[in-house]
C-alpha cells in the first residue's frame, strides 16, 4: 500500500513515526475520513474545511491543506482504487517534541499522514435497516473538534458490537446527542428532528448533505435536542456518516422502531443521497 507521509508518497512499511510524536503520546491531533466513489472524493472541500477548523481550534499550525486533495486523488490512483468505493484517511498531529504537556516550541513541524483503502457500501444494512444501542455520552465537551482522542467512542462502539448493533448512540443529560461515529436523527409526524450543531456534536458532512436534501424534498427539519424518553414515540430513526451514508434504524436497544422496517422519509433521503453521489462522482 502506498501512503502519503509528510509530503512524500511511500510504501506504508517505510513510514517511521517518532515515539515522541504528540499524536502517539497525547492524541494531540485531528483527522478526517472522506469517501471516494469511482475514484472521485465526495464533498472533499467540506472535509478539508472541517479539518482546517479542527486544527485551528487545537491551535496546530504550520500545515498547508492545499495539496491534500491532489494527494488524495493520487493515492487512489497509486493503490488501484479509481474504479471502486474507497476511504481516504487524513491525520495531522502537532509533531514530535520532548514529552511535555504544554505545546512544543514554535516551528515544530506537524506530522501529516494519509491513506486510501477499499470501503464497501453497507448494502444489506442500508436496505433492511439496523440496530443501535443507547449509552451515556462520556466524551469531552468539544465534540465539534474531530480529534484523534477517541477512547470513549471506541469503548461505546465495542459495546455496540458485543450487542449485535451497528452503532452506539449517546445520551447526555437525558438528551440524545449523536452516535459514536455518526450523527443521529428521528422522524416525528413527518418532521426530521436532529440535535443542533454545537460543541456537543460533530458537524457531520453527511448530516449537512442530508439536511440540504430535506429542503429539496420538502421534508420539514427541526434542529432541536431529542429527549431520550421520546425515542419511543419516533416513527423513524436514522444515523448519518461517511461510512453509513443515510442508514435506517429499525431497532433501538430492545425496542422496535415503527413497523420494524426502514421508514419512508429515511428511504426517500437515502435515494436522494445516492442520486447525488452518482451526479457528483458517477457511481
Amino acid at each position: 500500500m502506498t501512503v502519503y507521509f509528510n509530503g512524500e508518497f511511500l510504501e506504508k512499511e517505510e513510514v517511521r513515526i517518532s515515539p515522541d510524536d504528540r499524536g502517539f503520546l497525547f492524541a494531540d491531533g485531528a483527522y478526517e475520513v472522506m469517501r471516494a466513489y469511482n475514484g472521485t472524493p465526495f464533498m472533499a472541500e467540506d472535509h478539508v474545511r472541517r479539518l482546517e477548523r479542527s486544527l485551528s481550534e487545537l491551535r496546530i499550525t504550520g500545515i498547508d491543506t492545499g495539496p491534500l486533495r491532489d494527494a488524495a486523488e493520487r493515492l487512489l490512483m497509486l493503490n488501484d482504487l479509481e474504479g471502486t468505493n474507497a476511504a481516504i484517511y487524513v491525520e495531522v498531529t502537532r509533531g514530535a517534541a520532548p514529552r511535555a504537556h504544554a505545546f512544543p516550541p514554535e516551528g515544530t513541524a506537524p506530522t501529516v499522514f494519509m491513506s486510501a483503502t477499499p470501503f464497501p457500501l453497507l448494502v444489506n444494512e442500508m436496505r433492511e435497516g439496523t440496530k443501535i444501542i443507547l449509552l451515556p455520552d462520556l466524551r469531552w465537551l468539544r465534540c465539534d473538534i474531530k480529534s484523534v482522542s477517541l477512547l470513549p467512542n471506541i469503548l461505546a462502539s465495542q459495546k455496540a458490537s458485543e450487542e449485535g448493533a451497528l452503532e452506539a448512540v449517546l445520551v447526555r443529560d437525558g438528551v440524545i446527542t449523536e452516535g459514536a461515529s455518526s450523527n443521529f436523527a428521528a422522524v416525528f409526524d413527518g418532521k426530521l428532528v436532529t440535535h443542533p450543531e454545537c460543541e456537543l456534536i460533530l458537524s457531520g458532512i453527511t448530516r449537512k448533505v442530508a439536511l440540504g436534501l430535506c429542503g429539496e424534498l420538502d421534508i420539514p427539519v427541526d434542529e432541536t435536542p431529542i429527549p431520550e424518553e421520546s425515542i419511543r414515540e419516533a416513527d423513524e430513526v436514522m444515523v448519518f456518516s461517511t461510512r453509513k451514508e443515510v442508514m435506517p434504524v429499525i431497532k433501538v436497544d430492545d425496542m422496535t422502531v415503527g413497523d420494524g422496517k426502514p421508514g419512508s422519509v429515511t428511504m426517500k433521503l437515502q435515494k436522494a443521497f445516492r442520486e447525488l453521489v452518482v451526479r457528483l462522482c458517477g457511481a
